[in-house]
């Protein structure tokens, strides 16, 4: 399936447009026209994590924002992996049904967990990336990844599944998240979207498939392979991050040839906290010359 360019306007939520992957359904935001740029958001959100970029970046180029697969508007389809290489091979075959043969890549959070081994299974289909506050080939701080831990062991056990999917994993995350609020990176019917899913079973056994396939260990085998990233790159990272640490985004850099650093003084989600700072940096990574 071929896109098409609709308008996005910053801050509204388009009519999403659809395809099939993988027998599954894919919704996905589009703007603009010329060359495509594809952004990839993170856990816990959809194609509205980029609403602030959206719009400006659609004016040099054709921007598509997909929910990916379990959040936002897509399918929250069980029958399909979510171990690792499966998840990053759709990647691929999400570019197939939409049409795409190479592609500027900006990715956050676990969109940059998979972006990055997509980038090196397929490097011809990557025009430039950009990675924002993503685990990339590491983990999370402790506490973060004794959590997230804590998911996806609780997530592979019948006898303790119903901790992931009791109704009350909502209210959980809502007060996980209620940080993001108080700084004004959500506003109450943002934070909302962005967990409606949990308020319904489908949606928490949806989760909990997710967990039992996530892994929170180190990925040397993503680290070893830094240096074969021949496309223009940047890491664009919000200082304050408390889930991941500061370290990953040096290693990228160290590890990625002629990779650059952009620091933003923002939390995790920092297209949403300091949508100006980021658009700027995303801009000029556009600019940047491919190979």
């Amino acid at each position: 399936m071929t896109i098409e360019p609709t308008g996005y306007g910053t801050g509204s939520d388009p009519a999403l447009h659809e395809a099939t992957v993988d027998g599954a359904r894919l919704c996905y935001a589009t703007a603009g026209s010329g060359d495509p740029l594809v952004l990839l958001h993170g856990w816990p959100e959809s194609h509205r994590a980029w609403r602030h970029q959206i719009g400006p970046l659609s004016t040099t180029r054709q921007v598509i924002a997909p929910d990916w697969f379990g959040w936002g508007g897509s399918a929250r389809d069980t029958a399909l992996s979510c171990d690792y290489d499966s998840e990053v091979d759709r990647i691929a075959r999400m570019f197939d049904a939409l049409g795409l043969e190479r592609v500027d890549l900006a990715c956050h959070d676990y969109g940059g967990f998979l972006g990055l081994g997509f980038v090196q299974r397929h490097p011809g289909r990557v025009r430039r990336l950009a990675l924002l506050n993503s685990r990339a080939h590491g983990t999370f701080t402790t506490p973060y990844r004794l959590l997230f831990g804590t998911f996806t062991v609780a997530a592979r056990h019948r006898a303790t599944r119903r901790l992931v999917t009791t109704a009350a994993i909502h209210r959980i995350h809502r007060w996980g998240l209620a940080g993001y609020l108080r700084n004004g990176t959500f506003d109450p019917p943002e934070l909302d979207r962005c967990l409606a899913f949990l308020r319904t079973p489908e949606g928490r056994r949806w989760y909990a498939h997710f967990w039992s396939g996530y892994e929170v260990r180190v990925r040397p085998e993503l680290g070893a392979r830094l240096r074969e990233i021949a496309c223009p790159t940047t890491v664009i990272w919000g200082t304050r991050e408390p889930a991941i640490p500061f370290a990953t985004a040096e290693g990228l850099v160290a590890g990625i040839p002629g990779a650059e650093l952009v620091r933003v003084d923002a939390d995790h989600f920092l297209m949403e906290q300091c949508p100006g700072p980021v658009t700027a940096a995303l801009r000029d990574w556009l600019r940047r010359p491919a190979r």
